[in-house]
């Protein structure tokens, strides 16, 4: 690399790192609020821990409460509990020591017998302890309707006869002005104001909270007014406009517990320590409430700017020294890139850093148990792989638009001149139209070459009235022609592959195979058997093509699918010899087939066949010139079973060869072949994976719209690097087919409709092929009738239903999260996202319907 270009690199990695990192400081802007005064009026206490749990009766040690006190005595002389229960009744006498006064609770359910004990455990307490400055009996009873505002005010009437303390209960502030009468009841007014879940942003937070409390002293007078509970989550789903981070938590308190002080206004913050076994009962936002988490560390820095991600600095480095070894990875081999290439990986390398990154450390503020450290590691795998597969699908994008020239052009040989080797053509078939067959064969008999046979091998068809007519055909073709008919035959169309040899002619030295439906131009031998004049060339390939693309308008949309593969993905994959070889229109060194033969466990032998010649050190050869022309599949069903083919046959060529893929080992393969083997067939393994968050989503969703109350949206980081590669895809293939191609964006949108409706068909295929070893050979069949609506359905049915599972949920979320801000928006339009690849099998299967039309009748519309 010249000086120059490695200047013009490092001012282009230098700016993009630039640009990403003030993307990072731009949004941890420091925010200013006033500093945490020396004492504030108190804390909500609850001293459970990690794994703590009063539901399971797990409560922490004496020592622990202990602790916890004397850490919360240096910035108050109060604190308010809720139970009595357990070691919860042994705080009073714990807070003496520390010099706290306790505004000691009592549980009240719709469990009249706990109740019973708690009222009576309660007073013991009270009367017991000097700490106790004042009761609340009860903890928004009235708010779940646990009990009746009667009950309320019997059970208070009885707890204040029995004690010297104030006594009251704490509810919501609209819980008090819908039942006025309780403040007959009560010494004071003990409301809880809480703008989060009131969808109040947390910019008007204070304002409202002040305004609550200025009504409920206008409506009660002449009683005191506590507010029992303020306080803001610090993680969580957002509530509308409010949202649950820990800039927005230091931010609000720190401005709320400066203006309550200075209202001279009795409150407790709700609460001391974050709670993560609240995460039941409330959502995961139940677990963040606390101003110090569950390891007893600040959670925001009490002077100072306010910044969201206080560690922004670390991750920034982190995500920049990631991208930079992404990028290093992508750049091995990038000298024929031009600038724009280089720049775009840069970006997207920087990108995919930072998703990363950013994903960690939120999922790093989340509390863990079994459960989350085992969705976490197969979220963290399923990220990254994920990353890796937006990265391939950037590399091949980048090399397909911005490479400076093919490498590894092969290009026609025209003229006279030239190897000339005897080539021996063979055509396998099973229970095939035999008129099909015979333009196969008048085409090949067409052929402008000087020395060539066709061997037609027809294994296990049964009936002679499809199989005779071809052994006929090649009778009257001549001497160059020769028929097989064998059955019983083992190996599928490897084996009749293999008997085809056996009987070739001995003078051959290149074995070319089509399939039984292509017409091949004249020009096919004559342009591409000289390649092999090279003796490292073991193979020479041309684009598989199609000549029935204006039959239909679902044939259209197929032709344009299959182009991206042999005139994107082939190209860039021969630049470092790594072409996958397909079973027709392909020739091969009759010497190597003789060593090697075609493997009769894969049902892809050819694409197997490719990667064992790549292994012994040998090199193919891919032109993009279209020599010949082909049959695609008449209906949705048959275009579907051959992806699945192709799908699980690379599955168990991964198997086969993995550790050659893999590691090199015991193989010749060049680090650009093993790149592109495994690169080439990340997307389609990731469809396999997106299975698991297709159903994942939907229980997910399903447990959404059964207890709205308690179960959250996902976090984002669960929707956004699934979400990310199918827009990133989506975009790929209409800015490649325009780009490289050269279609036109109806064409480009046409790919990705049949693109997408293949994507169950391949997840199932990679999931049956890493959970079984083999499975019978399927044929495509070609010229098969258009059948009816309701058969073309049937075709699509998992699909469909799948896809209405999705919308459904999507639905039932919209009607049962009413209140849901930007997560609940967001992850409906994951759903809706999510269905895409199914609503797109059930147009393809719609389409693959329709009568077939006159190529003027069918159009695409524009």
């Amino acid at each position: 690399m010249s000086a120059r270009k490695f200047g013009l690199n490092l001012v282009m990695v230098v700016a993009v790192a630039s640009l990403f990192t003030g993307l990072w400081a731009w949004y941890n802007q420091p925010l200013s609020a006033p500093d945490w005064p020396e004492q504030i009026s108190g804390y909500s206490f609850s001293p459970f821990r990690l794994h703590q749990n009063p539901q399971q009766a797990h409560y922490p040690s004496e020592d622990e409460v202990r602790a916890d006190l004397e850490l919360v005595a240096a910035q108050t002389d109060s604190i308010r509990t809720y139970s009595v229960d357990g070691v919860l009744g042994e705080i009073p006498r714990l807070a003496e020591e520390s010099g706290l006064r306790v505004t000691l609770g009592i549980w009240i359910s719709n469990d009249l017998a706990a109740n019973e004990w708690q009222i009576e455990k309660g007073i013991e307490i009270a009367r017991r302890e000097r700490s106790v400055v004042r009761v609340i009996v009860g903890n928004e009873a009235l708010f779940r309707e646990e009990v009746s505002a009667e009950q309320m005010a019997g059970y208070l009437d009885r707890v204040r006869s029995a004690l010297k303390v104030p006594v009251t209960t704490a509810e919501q502030w609209h819980i008090w002005e819908k039942y006025p009468e309780l403040a007959r009841h009560v010494d004071l007014i003990a409301a809880h104001v809480l703008p989060y879940w009131e969808f109040i942003p947390q910019e008007q937070s204070v304002d409202y909270v002040l305004q609550r409390a200025r009504e409920l002293k206008k409506t009660f007078p002449k009683k005191p007014l506590l507010l029992a509970e303020v306080g803001w989550p610090s993680n969580g789903r957002a509530q509308g406009r409010a949202e649950a981070n820990q800039a927005d938590q230091a931010l609000y308190l720190r401005k709320l517990v400066n203006a309550l002080n200075g209202n001279g206004y009795k409150y407790f913050i709700i609460e001391a320590f974050d709670q993560p076994w609240k995460a039941s009962d409330e959502g995961s936002v139940g677990a963040y409430w606390g101003v110090f988490n569950a390891e007893r560390q600040m959670k925001f820095p009490m002077t100072g700017p306010v910044v969201e991600i206080p560690q922004w600095r670390l991750l920034a480095s982190a995500s920049g020294v990631l991208a930079l070894l992404a990028l290093a990875l992508l750049m091995i081999d990038g000298s024929a890139l031009r600038q724009r290439g280089r720049t775009f990986l840069t970006i997207i390398a920087f990108l995919v850093a930072t998703m990363l990154v950013w994903i960690a450390y939120d999922f790093s503020q989340q509390y863990a148990n079994w459960f989350s450290i085992t969705v976490g590691l197969l979220l963290a795998l399923g990220a990254l792989g994920v990353m890796i597969v937006l990265l391939t699908e950037a590399h091949e994008l980048a090399e397909t638009v911005w490479k400076r020239q093919r490498q590894r052009p092969f290009l026609p040989v025209t003229g006279d001149s030239g190897y000339r080797p005897k080539v021996s053509v063979h055509v396998p078939c099973y229970n095939e139209p035999p008129g099909m067959v015979i333009q196969t064969l008048d085409a090949l008999s067409r052929l402008d070459y000087a020395d060539f046979e066709v061997l037609v091998i027809d294994n296990n068809t049964r009936d002679p009235e499809v199989w005779e007519p071809l052994q006929a055909h090649c009778e009257k073709l001549g001497p160059r022609f020769r028929f097989f008919h064998v059955a019983p035959l083992a190996g599928f169309k490897g084996g009749a592959l293999n008997y085809a040899l056996q009987h070739t002619a001995a003078d051959a030295e290149i074995i070319a195979v089509i399939d039984s439906d292509y017409c091949v131009a004249p020009e096919w031998l004559k342009q591409m058997a000289p390649h092999f004049a090279d003796p490292h060339i073991a193979v020479v390939q041309s684009p598989q093509d199609y000549r029935d693309e204006q039959e239909s308008l679902f044939k259209k949309l197929c032709y344009c699918e299959y182009k991206g593969f042999f005139h994107i993905g082939m190209v860039t994959r021969n630049d470092r010899d790594a072409i996958i070889q397909h079973g027709t229109m392909t020739m091969t060194r009759r010497s190597v087939l003789d060593e090697l033969k075609w493997a009769e466990w894969c049902i892809t032998e050819d694409a197997e066949l490719g990667l064992r010649i790549f292994e012994k050190g040998l090199s193919a050869a891919y032109s993009e010139h279209s020599f010949g022309k082909g049959l695609m599949p008449d209906t949705f069903i048959d275009f579907k079973k051959q992806r699945f083919r192709w799908a699980y046959g690379a599955i168990q060529i991964i198997k086969r060869h993995l550790s050659s893929l893999l590691f090199g080992k015991g193989s010749q393969l060049k680090r650009g072949q093993r790149y592109h083997f495994i690169a080439g067939w990340l997307p389609w393994i990731a469809d396999g994976l997106n299975i698991f968050f297709t159903f994942g989503a939907l229980l997910w969703s399903a447990a959404m719209i059964i207890v709205p109350n308690r179960v959250d949206p996902p976090l984002m980081l669960f929707a956004l690097p699934p979400l990310a590669l199918f827009l990133f895809k989506l975009g790929k293939i209409l800015f490649l087919y325009r780009r490289a191609v050269g279609v036109r964006m109806r064409d480009a949108i046409a790919a990705a409709i049949a693109g997408l409706a293949l994507s169950h068909t391949i997840a199932k295929a990679v999931l049956y092929g890493f959970a079984t070893r083999s499975i019978p050979f399927f044929r495509t069949p070609k010229m098969r009738s258009n059948h009816g609506l309701l058969v073309a359905l049937n075709e699509a049915r998992e699909e469909v239903f799948i896809m209405l599972l999705l919308w459904g949920a999507a639905l039932g979320i919209s009607l049962t999260q009413k209140q849901g801000g930007l997560d609940v928006l967001f992850w409906i339009i994951v759903l809706l996202v999510q269905s895409l690849p199914y609503l797109a099998a059930l147009i393809m299967a719609l389409l693959s319907a329709r009568p077939r039309l006159a190529a003027h009748e069918d159009k695409l519309p524009d």
